[in-house]
C-alpha cells in the first residue's frame, strides 16, 4: 500500500527520490527551448522508460514531468489548452514506468512570472493556476506534491495553499539557492534559508529543503544541509544536489560529479539529518544508483 504520509514514513527511515528529468530529456534529442512536457503526449514511451530507470535505480520517489506544465508556462509554447491533459498523464506515466511501490511526486515549477508585489502577476490568479495544475496530478494517480525550485517565498506559499486546497496530498516545498561570499546562502530574491524555510513551513509544507542551485559545488549542499536541518526543526529536509557546478564544454553544459562523488555526497547529506535525497541537473539513473547504495545502509 502506497504511504499517504510522507512524514510518517521519513520518522522510520531515509528515502531517496529520482534525479534529473531535464537532464535525460535532452539526453534523447529534446532540442533547446522545446517544451518537455510536451514529450507527456507525443513521446509517452520515452517519459515511461526514465521513469522506469529511477526506479529500477533504487528511488523511493519518482516525479512527474510537469516541471513547467502550469498555464503560464505552457503558454509559451502554445500548449496552454492543455493543461490538464499534460499534468493527468504526467502522473499516470510516472506511475506506469515506476511500479506500484514508489511514491509519485507531482512537480510543481516555478510560473515564470513575477508575483505582486514585486511583479504584475495577482497572488490570487497564480494560486489558481497552480491549483489548476495540482488537480491535474491528483486525478492521474500523484501520491504528493512537490513545489520545487522556487526563489519567491510569495510564490512558494501560492503552490502550497493550492496543494492544500486541492486535497490532503503531502506537500514536498524546495528553493534553488545560491552561495554570496559576504551573506551566505540566499534564493534569487534574496531569501535566507531561515526565511524560506519558514514561510514553506507556515503554509503547510510536510517536507522542506533545496534542489539544484547551479553555483554550488558538492562541498556547498552539506554546508546548505546543516542550515535546512537547523532552520525546518522537527520537520524532514529534503535536499537535491546537481552533479557538481556546471561547465560549457561545445556550448553545452557539462557536470563534473560522477555517481561515485554523489554516493560520497549522500553520505554527508544523511550525517547532517536530510531525510529524502535526490538529484537535480546532471544526475542520471547511473548517479541516482551510486546514491541508492548509500541511503539503503541507513535503512
Amino acid at each position: 500500500m502506497l504511504p499517504t504520509n510522507l512524514g510518517s514514513q521519513l520518522m522510520m527511515r531515509p528515502m531517496l527520490c529520482d534525479g534529473a528529468m531535464g537532464t535525460q530529456l535532452f539526453a534523447r534529442g529534446l532540442a533547446p527551448g522545446e517544451s518537455g512536457e510536451r514529450w507527456n503526449l507525443d513521446r509517452p514511451a520515452e517519459i515511461e522508460a526514465i521513469h522506469r530507470a529511477y526506479r529500477d535505480a533504487g528511488c523511493d520517489l519518482v516525479t512527474t514531468n510537469t516541471f513547467g506544465a502550469t498555464r503560464s508556462a505552457l503558454k509559451r509554447h502554445e500548449l496552454e489548452n492543455a493543461v490538464t491533459q499534460i499534468n493527468r498523464l504526467g502522473a499516470q506515466l510516472a506511475r506506469r514506468g515506476a511500479g506500484a511501490k514508489a511514491v509519485v511526486l507531482g512537480d510543481v515549477g516555478p510560473l515564470g512570472e513575477m508575483l505582486d508585489p514585486v511583479g504584475d502577476l495577482p497572488v490570487s490568479e497564480a494560486r489558481e493556476m497552480f491549483i489548476e495544475q495540482i488537480e491535474a496530478m491528483a486525478e492521474g494517480g500523484a501520491d504528493a506534491i512537490v513545489i520545487e525550485t522556487m526563489s519567491d517565498p510569495v510564490e512558494m506559499v501560492a503552490a502550497i495553499e493550492a496543494a492544500k486546497k486541492v486535497g490532503k496530498l503531502p506537500v514536498v516545498a524546495t528553493y534553488a539557492f545560491a552561495r554570496t561570499e559576504s551573506r551566505g546562502f540566499r534564493t534569487m530574491m534574496g531569501t535566507t534559508v531561515f526565511e524560506a524555510m519558514e514561510a514553506a513551513i507556515d503554509a503547510g509544507a510536510d517536507v522542506v529543503g533545496a534542489n539544484c542551485g547551479t553555483s554550488l559545488k558538492l562541498e556547498d549542499y552539506c554546508t546548505l544541509a546543516e542550515e535546512l536541518v537547523a532552520a525546518a526543526g522537527r520537520v524532514p529536509v529534503i535536499v537535491q544536489p546537481n552533479a557538481g557546478s556546471p561547465s560549457s564544454v561545445n556550448g553545452q553544459l557539462s557536470y563534473p560529479a560522477t555517481p561515485a562523488d554523489m554516493g560520497r555526497l549522500t553520505e554527508s547529506l544523511l550525517d547532517a539529518g536530510v531525510r529524502i535525497i535526490g538529484g537535480c541537473c546532471g544526475t542520471t539513473p547511473d548517479h541516482l544508483k551510486a546514491m541508492a547504495g548509500r541511503v539503503l545502509r541507513q535503512k
